[in-house]
């Protein structure tokens, strides 16, 4: 039995008399009946914090109206689906304000996650079977979303460990945006030696000149990016495949929408193609909105000039869902020149002087065509140069309402912060820290401000959303970033914020709900349970805003509604959910171990 509070209470019945009404209206409406009513459940409609309904119901994709079960029973009809919530608490649809998901997908079955693995015996009793299954000429491949702190053991593998997992196989793996390790086998495919060189990146070698098989990035990922693009990749039933079991995974995440920031390698439209085959036929079940990342070092101008001809912001190319995928704006790389990599194993990288002229010309091609835009920036540093230019453009050509966001933003300054809110900016924030935070503190010594400062920008009412950055130098899986929102802790569990800055845990899953659907300019629809609002939600397994916070970063959804429709359910919902084909290919890490681990 739920046990309510007085002002529980309170919010159940003043909800009610207001669910009421609206249901009375929509009876007004030619007696609207619903296609879905979920009753029994403890729905925080997230409109006000503490307010929870019994019962909602749903007609033609959107929220039709909320209130008690009795209220919502009388909007059936004889085609009505309805569903039993057993008492479980329901929440809007989590919406990662900054994920790679169109890259992931074309990349997920060919994936070993470590994400959510708690030691690094098992992580590598994994790489050993996974070698053993994986085809001759084939890469085991372990591609970010983990770090030593969430090992009972405290630390990474060693190279010696990875080759006596795996002699007979190419390795690659990746920790954060830092550091990769290939095995033996992994060096000699890739044809690596002592001349082997790159720019803002080092081969180490050892003693003989030979290289050792880690792979140090200074500060730039570039050698990491490259050399797992030259890895083997899925054919293109197998990334259809990868995509359609990528997106499902999320939706078992609790995830029904995502804002795709792009990607190094990710090109348009060749790197879409496979998303957009999979809109157009109506099955992508996570709402997409992606902005355009420039690839082309020193020609990005070129690259969003010829973009502008291509497509435009809000263009959806889903069949069944509004806003279901659909062009953003350009990001989050505008210029190479500007990027700030998040790589706190090396000292800041000084942006170059050539930075400003070339982001000027960028930014003024897209506020000219009336795109949004954001932009890749962790310190203070750069934004307070970056902001420079924006204001530049301004002043000649007003953003007058037009969005963007700055990403990120860990030592972002209140001065900063009150320039972004003068522009109508908001910012994108994400977990970087709950896996990073112990390597910033080597570097840097203990914080004491709060980092990002997000207690400061909800006190300035400033738009910001909450992503992950999957998913490589963070997990997809939006649980552990909103365990570190409502804690302050890292993945190793150290508490790198003060009490007085941690967000309430209404204020941390608002972060991920309407404040992400900020950031698609959805905010007034979606990220919230009450009519009119996209039917988006989620059943989970324990009441998020009651459980020990430590049980927080192990959540994941039971039932999962996107536009109506139920995309996800196990247990007793599972016949529910609309069944996938087997995963593709058939040695795929995914097909044995799934997704995120919680083992």
């Amino acid at each position: 039995m739920t046990t309510h509070t007085p002002s529980m209470r309170t919010a159940l019945l003043s909800t009610a008399l207001a669910a009421t009404l609206c249901a009375a209206g929509a009876g007004a409406q030619a007696q609207a009946q619903a296609d879905l009513i979920l009753t029994n459940g403890k729905i925080a409609t997230m409109a006000r914090e503490g307010e929870f309904v019994q019962a909602v119901a749903v007609k033609d994709g959107k929220v039709l109206a909320t209130g008690s079960n009795a209220q919502m029973l009388k909007l059936k009809g004889d085609g009505t689906q309805l569903i039993d919530a057993g008492g479980r608490t329901v929440i809007p649809g989590l919406n990662d304000s900054h994920l790679h998901v169109i890259r992931e997908g074309l990349n997920y079955n060919m994936e070993l996650r470590w994400d959510g693995v708690t030691s690094l015996k098992r992580a590598l009793e994994m790489l050993k079977e996974q070698a053993a299954r994986t085809p001759e000429g084939e890469w085991v491949k372990v591609v970010g979303g983990w770090n030593e702190y969430q090992f009972e053991e405290k630390r990474l593998p060693t190279l010696e460990e990875i080759n006596a997992a795996v002699p007979d196989r190419p390795v690659f793996i990746l920790y954060l945006y830092g550091l990769g390790f290939l095995n033996k086998k992994g060096v000699e495919t890739l044809g690596y030696d002592k001349d082997t060189t790159f720019k803002d990146g080092e081969v180490e070698l050892d003693a003989g000149g030979r290289p050792t098989g880690k792979l140090i990035a200074k500060p730039n990922a570039l050698i990491l990016y490259s050399t797992l693009a030259k890895t083997n990749k899925l054919g293109r039933d197998d990334q259809i495949n990868s995509t359609l079991q990528y997106y499902r995974e999320l939706n078992r995440l609790g995830v029904t929408s995502a804002i795709d920031a792009g990607g190094g390698f990710q090109n348009y439209p060749d790197d879409y193609g496979v998303t957009l085959e999979l809109a157009r036929a109506g099955k992508l079940t996570v709402r997409t909105s992606y902005y355009l990342f420039a690839q082309r070092a020193g020609k990005e101008l070129e690259d969003f000039q010829r973009w502008l001809t291509m497509t435009h912001p809000k263009k959806n190319d889903h069949m069944f869902y509004p806003n279901g995928f659909s062009a953003e704006g350009g990001g989050e790389n505008l210029v190479a020149s500007a990027a700030d990599f998040e790589n706190f194993l090396e000292p800041r990288p000084e942006l170059p002087p050539s930075m400003e002229g070339e982001l000027e010309q960028v930014v003024s091609l897209l506020v000219k065509n009336r795109w949004p835009f954001r932009l890749h920036a962790t310190y203070g540093e750069s934004i307070d140069r970056d902001l420079a230019v924006i204001e530049k453009v301004n002043a000649r050509t007003p953003l007058n309402g037009l969005r963007f966001i700055v990403d990120h933003g860990e030592t972002i300054t209140d001065s900063q912060l009150a320039r972004i809110k003068k522009l109508g900016g908001g910012v994108a924030v994400q977990d970087r820290m709950h896996f990073q935070g112990e390597a910033y503190w080597k570097r840097y010594g203990a914080q004491v401000r709060q980092m990002p400062p997000i207690r400061k920008m909800l006190d300035m009412k400033l738009p910001v959303g909450l992503g992950t950055d999957g998913t490589r130098v963070s997990s997809y899986n939006p649980w552990p970033s909103l365990y570190w929102a409502a804690t302050g802790k890292t993945a190793g569990g150290m508490q790198i914020w003060q009490d007085k800055d941690v967000p309430s845990r209404y204020q941390a899953l608002r972060l991920m709900t309407t404040g992400s659907a900020w950031m698609s300019g959805e905010e007034k629809l979606k990220g919230t349970i009450k009519r009119g609002q996209y039917a988006d939600f989620v059943v989970l397994p324990e009441d998020y805003f009651t459980i020990d916070a430590e049980k927080i970063k192990r959540l994941e959804s039971v039932l999962t509604v996107v536009n109506g429709k139920v995309v996800y359910g196990a247990g007793t919902y599972a016949p529910l959910a609309p069944q996938l084909p087997p995963v593709s290919p058939a040695w795929s890490p995914v097909a044995v171990y799934g997704g995120y681990q919680k083992r």
